[in-house]
């Protein structure tokens, strides 16, 4: 290459390096602007239509959880997802087949949403939307949200609601304990009589418990004058000590107070590092008294029965059975809203046996472990319903010569739309197909 040749190529080489180095950066708005025009809107009417034909449609609002709170709340979805802009990329991923179904971003003002929609086209997702009109349009619409925390000045995620005269309920997140819903991922419930009242569930922390007795206080002049747990959980066990500063026994099932003395103080660490300051005063503490198949509590005219049915969800769980009110505080036998767990030790032949004893209380108003309050035929088809055609599926897969690999076969697409479906589906398949393997 002779010299003149080098030169040109020099002083080109200089004045592209200079005009990079003088160019102007594109701004916000030109890269916003960019981003609108390379992905699909979806309007708020649209979006309605395609969550009515498509309830596996994934949702996800990428605004923070403090402007969910002071701006309205969330979309109201089956499949609603709080993913912040900045932890798209690397949250997407853990949604369970997030490639399989439409996705649709928003945010307040149509400026974060589109960036979000374009990023996931870029990451090769194929059906995205960027719902333009935000969380502004859809309460422009009326149309209904949902809340991360429906008690923004309470510790519980939400106050407690009268189910029917005298029976009330704090109802949880349906999704796992965390800082943000201050454990209260399960129902918290309380029966007002004239001589006292009998809160089911401690609560998970001696913080969530106070809460829940300001709440009481609120609603009657009456002492509270017996707890008694579900099961032995955090979510019911964890607030033990708030109760014992209070005087008022707590009752457990047996097998629940085992099962608690076992494991407790192993929750109660987990308490503290989850929840840091809202831990304080939670420590691990007994149940003062123990059944073994019910204890029945007459006070101010209620006949409370606190009834071990049978094997169920864990091996402590019980109903608390208003035979006079036809209602069930059911706990964990029962469940609608989320997608119900499978433990290690979960037998759910049992639990379906358990199953019709529960059904011929005849209850007419069922309060779950988790969930709204509702009825039996809605529990019935979530949770037995779940339990028989799972066991269908996984017995024919055992018939077949199918291995534990092969439960990813089953379709258990009819209960996506239920909380926590993503966490739990693949681990409830697996779980139940090694303790049917070895059924009789």
């Amino acid at each position: 290459m002779n010299i003149t040749i080098k030169k040109c190529l020099t002083v080109l080489l200089l004045s592209q390096l200079v005009s990079v180095a003088f160019a102007q950066p594109t701004s916000s708005a030109t890269v916003l602007n960019q981003a609108r025009e390379q992905v699909k809107t979806i309007s708020t009417q649209a979006l309605v239509e395609q969550l009515s034909n498509n309830p596996n449609t994934i949702v996800i609002d990428v605004r923070s959880r403090e402007e969910i709170l002071l701006q309205g709340g969330m979309v109201e979805a089956p499949r609603i997802y709080n993913i912040e802009r900045g932890q798209l990329e690397l949250q997407i991923e853990l949604l369970e087949e997030s490639a399989d179904h439409p996705i649709v971003v928003y945010s307040y003002n149509n400026q974060r949403s589109p960036l979000a929609a374009l990023t996931l086209q870029n990451m090769g997702y194929q059906q995205v939307y960027n719902y333009a009109e935000g969380i502004t349009g859809w309460n422009k619409a009326g149309l209904t949200v949902e809340l991360l925390d429906k008690a923004l000045d309470s510790v519980l995620y939400s106050k407690p609601v009268e189910v029917i005269p005298g029976v009330w309920s704090a109802i949880g997140a349906t999704e796992p304990g965390s800082y943000e819903n201050s454990g209260h991922n399960n129902n918290l419930s309380f029966i007002v009589t004239d001589e006292g009242v009998v809160v089911v569930n401690a609560g998970d922390n001696f913080r969530l418990a106070e809460a829940l007795h300001h709440e009481i206080k609120q609603i009657t002049v009456q002492p509270v004058s017996y707890v008694i747990l579900e099961n032995g959980q955090g979510h019911a066990a964890g607030g033990i000590a708030y109760w014992k500063a209070q005087n008022v026994p707590v009752i457990a099932h047996q097998d629940a107070a085992k099962e608690w003395q076992h494991q407790g103080e192993v929750i109660i660490e987990r308490i503290h590092r989850r929840m840091r300051d809202k831990a304080f005063g939670t420590e691990f503490m007994m149940p003062d008294e123990t059944f073994e198949d019910e204890r029945i509590i007459e006070l101010g005219g209620w006949r409370i029965e606190a009834k071990k049915l049978g094997p169920a969800h864990s091996s402590g769980d019980i109903s608390v059975w208003l035979p006079e009110k036809k209602l069930v505080i059911a706990g964990d036998i029962a469940f609608h809203q989320r997608l119900l767990p499978i433990f290690e030790d979960t037998d759910t032949k049992s639990w379906l046996e358990t199953w019709e004893i529960f059904e011929s209380l005849n209850a007419e108003f069922v309060i779950p472990g988790h969930g709204e309050a509702t009825n039996m035929d809605e529990v019935r088809k979530y949770t037995k319903g779940y339990l028989v055609y799972m066991r269908e599926q996984i017995s024919a897969l055992i018939d077949d010569g199918g291995s534990l690999e092969d439960v990813e076969q089953i379709d258990q697409s009819a209960y996506r739309h239920l909380d926590t479906y993503d966490q739990l589906y693949r681990l409830n398949a697996s779980r139940i197909f090694r303790v049917m393997e070895f059924e009789f």
